[in-house]
């Protein structure tokens, strides 16, 4: 299992903000995400925002409204052995979320949030993706899992493996709770086949991947706060040791030059321009 809280509390993920809806980026804020491979804007989504996406979650949690990814579905560390085992319809992820309410349309296409990634993807033309991520993340007591280090591109297939994530933070986020982590500078790295198991996780038996994962910073979300990551940054998570479900939106979006290959699980559905 993912060993999290000793090497979350190394470092935390350094704060910035934006001083209005529209103000573009600061250059040391774009080379910071080119140096780091992702970047988190504090108070970033209006209260009020959040707190409607949380009601329509509620709503939508009781009892989980399909589609749904449950835990035991994933068999990560900690999730339910199946079904019918203790927990098993905990849900892992709300799914679709772009087509399952206007609250979450309207997030994925909003002004602001476009402005930052056109600077961070250097395109005029955004689509967001309805085959990655596009989801409500959800993390319950008890019966959620551990995700260990990995990189979103790994299952993922465009022409260029240049996407970017926007995790919105809809209750606070930390180690204890199944908050993000993340290894600065690693979207840039090329490494061996050896160095990942099976499924393409890093191995954590291998003393240079250690060296590498002794990096780690945790992101420490506070509600409201979106983390900007690249698709080839390494991140992971643990399993939330709270009492509190912690919910989270995310969403992946593109170049639109940046065209997913065909008759595969990136171009299943067609992404949408925001």
């Amino acid at each position: 299992m993912l060993k999290r809280t000793s090497m979350a509390k190394k470092m935390t993920a350094p704060e910035t903000s934006l001083k209005s809806s529209l103000t573009p980026l600061a250059d040391t804020q774009l080379d910071q995400f080119d140096r780091d491979g992702f970047l988190i804007l504090r108070g970033f989504a209006e209260a009020n925002s959040c707190k409607k996406m949380r009601g329509v979650i509620t709503v939508s949690l009781n009892p989980p409204l399909a589609p749904v990814e449950f835990e035991t579905e994933v068999h990560y560390p900690g999730a339910p052995e199946n079904r019918q085992s203790p927990g098993g319809d905990t849900s892992r992820r709300l799914l679709h979320a772009v087509t399952r309410d206007q609250v979450f349309r309207e997030w994925a296409s909003s002004p602001m949030l476009v402005a930052v990634l056109q600077q961070l993807l250097r395109s005029k033309n955004v689509m967001v993706s309805q085959n990655h991520h596009n989801c409500i993340m959800t993390k319950h007591p008890g019966y959620s899992s551990a995700t260990n280090w990995h990189q979103d591109i790994r299952y993922w297939t465009f022409d260029k493996p240049e996407l970017i994530s926007v995790w919105l933070a809809l209750n606070d986020e930390y180690p204890e709770n199944g908050g993000m982590l993340l290894l600065p500078g690693t979207h840039n790295l090329e490494l061996d086949r050896g160095r990942y198991d099976a499924a393409y996780f890093l191995r954590t038996d291998l003393a240079k991947n250690k060296m590498l994962i002794n990096s780690a910073q945790a992101a420490n979300l506070k509600t409201g706060d979106v983390l900007f990551f690249h698709s080839r940054t390494f991140h992971a998570a643990g399993q939330n040791n709270t009492q509190n479900v912690k919910t989270s939106l995310v969403f992946t979006y593109r170049d639109a030059d940046n065209k997913p290959i065909k008759n595969t699980r990136s171009a299943q559905y067609p992404d949408i321009p925001v």
